[in-house]
């Protein structure tokens, strides 16, 4: 009996001496399974941003001028061809009798700034189309005999969506002055022209590059098309006029001002351009006369908190998501503002900016029934032989407005045309909608930068001309005339 309970004690002890080795080897099985979680977890995270960067930023990678990746590139191809959309050579690179390669852009300043330059960084196409411009899809078997023979492949060639006429009636039209022109088809997105001035040649930019980086006060090499900011004058009445359709429910046949030429409010004046008289208008004739005295009285009336949604709505204060180097329009009015400030700023002055580029897209949006496409330079790559590597399709940047609301500005940019500031544009083979700005930059207010937005024909958008004259004054008197140049030219194709 002793013997039985002595065994069982032995029994006891032992179970007793097990039951903590076991628990041990389970916490530690649970400490493997957590490692081996976050070793999957963390690897997960690597393949997924390998992807993410071959995918999304492999391209901004390769065009950083730090990047080594480009030499070697360089060392194994030679350079693509840009082309136009009429197949005209834009940018080549020829090979002298010393063997050197030399980028040539015969077209010279013609389209300096939308082609760019591969010298001294990249600019423009030549760095949209970096990556394809550096690669070469031409047969395997040719690769492969060039690597025996320590010759260099040729290239991949950027296929724009630029028409050199176009961009020719553009330049020529903007003449001596300063300032930026873009044209596009507003239901795709294609830019047709791209002209900014002061401009280069970008033949001669390794020679010239010391001074014009010496310059601080230079900006010859900055895109205004894209780039420059500028008060956007009576176009943004477009704007006002939109946020008062909204506000008033899409009636605006109550509205009636009698202008005298100027309007005053708690002292504050706002006169009419060369302090012309409009008489009696309804908000039709407002905006048609281009009337500062009766949208200084509209924008009184708008609550300020609808009227930042609308330029919310129109890509002001936001960066424009897009590949193309553009500047962030910007519009300040706190609503809190006072009756002066409003009224400056209904009118398109006061401290609001916009890029030529940021009005084509809302007049582009105003074309196309309230949707904005995505601006894009870049039609296609093909190889050297002409096969096509990589085809660019439109794509829809954002819907701004309603379809009423953008047959509503339609009618109203019509009626700038047919009655109003840009009749020079009226009885010709094409109809055309759009409006005229004239928009004050100094202390000096006779000193103003010549505005036009618009597009062509009415009943069917084909054309999108937006355009700048840096200090040239009214917008009907020198805008308008250019922007008849570039759709004579783009419709005469």
């Amino acid at each position: 009996m002793a013997g039985k309970k002595r065994k069982n004690d032995r029994e006891e002890a032992l179970t007793e001496n097990k039951a903590p080795k076991k628990k041990k080897k389970k916490n530690r099985n649970r400490e493997l399974w957590i490692i081996t979680y976050v070793f999957i977890a963390c690897m997960l995270a690597v393949i997924g941003n390998e992807i993410y960067f071959v995918y999304a930023k492999s391209e901004t990678a390769v065009n950083n001028s730090y990047n080594p990746r480009q030499e070697l590139l360089a060392s194994k191809n030679i350079r693509g061809q840009i082309l136009s959309a009429d197949g005209e050579t834009l940018a080549q690179t020829v090979r002298g009798e010393d063997g050197n390669e030399e980028r040539l852009y015969p077209y010279g300043s013609l389209f300096s700034h939308v082609v760019g330059y591969s010298t001294r960084g990249k600019t423009g196409v030549e760095y949209l189309g970096n990556m394809a411009l550096l690669n070469s899809n031409a047969a395997f078997g040719e690769k492969i005999q060039n690597e025996i023979t320590s010759q260099k492949n040729i290239g991949d060639n950027v296929i724009t969506t630029l028409n050199v006429e176009v961009q020719r009636a553009a330049y020529e039209a903007l003449g001596v002055y300063d300032g930026a022109i873009i044209v596009t088809e507003p239901s795709t997105g294609r830019i047709i022209a791209m002209v900014s001035k002061p401009d280069f040649d970008p033949n001669e930019i390794a020679d010239i590059w010391d001074d014009l980086v010496a310059d601080e006060s230079s900006s010859v090499l900055l895109n205004r098309a894209t780039q420059g900011l500028y008060p956007p004058g009576s176009t943004f009445k477009m704007i006002t006029a939109l946020a008062y359709y909204r506000q008033n429910g899409g009636d605006t046949s109550g509205y009636h001002y009698q202008c005298n030429g100027s309007f005053t409010n708690n002292g504050h004046r706002i006169n009419c351009y060369h302090g012309s008289s409009h008489g009696s208008l309804d908000f039709q004739k407002s905006f048609e006369k281009s009337c500062n005295s009766s949208f200084a009285n509209i924008g009184l009336s708008l609550q300020l908190e609808g009227l930042e949604d609308t330029c919310e709505d129109l890509l002001f204060n936001r960066k424009l998501n897009l590949p193309i180097v553009s500047s962030q329009g910007s519009y300040v009015l706190g609503t809190d503002a006072g009756d002066y400030d409003i009224m400056q700023t209904v009118i398109g002055q006061g401290k609001t900016q916009i890029t030529p580029l940021q009005l084509n897209m809302i007049t582009g949006a105003i074309a196309n029934d309230g949707i904005a496409m995505k601006p894009y330079l870049i039609d296609r790559i093909e190889n050297y032989n002409g096969s096509t590597v990589k085809k660019y399709e439109p794509e829809k940047y954002a819907t701004l407005m309603t379809n009423e609301e953008a047959a509503f500005l339609t009618g109203l940019m019509e009626g700038v045309v047919e009655n109003g500031t840009a009749t020079r544009l009226r009885g010709l083979s094409y109809t055309a909608a759009g409006k005229t700005g004239s928009a004050e930059y100094s202390e000096n207010k006779s000193d103003s930068h010549a505005w036009f937005t618009g597009f062509a024909p009415v009943e069917n958008p084909q054309v999108c001309v937006t355009i700048i004259v840096e200090g040239a004054g009214s917008g009907g008197e020198y805008a308008v005339p250019i922007a008849k140049r570039v759709f004579d030219a783009y419709f005469s194709r």
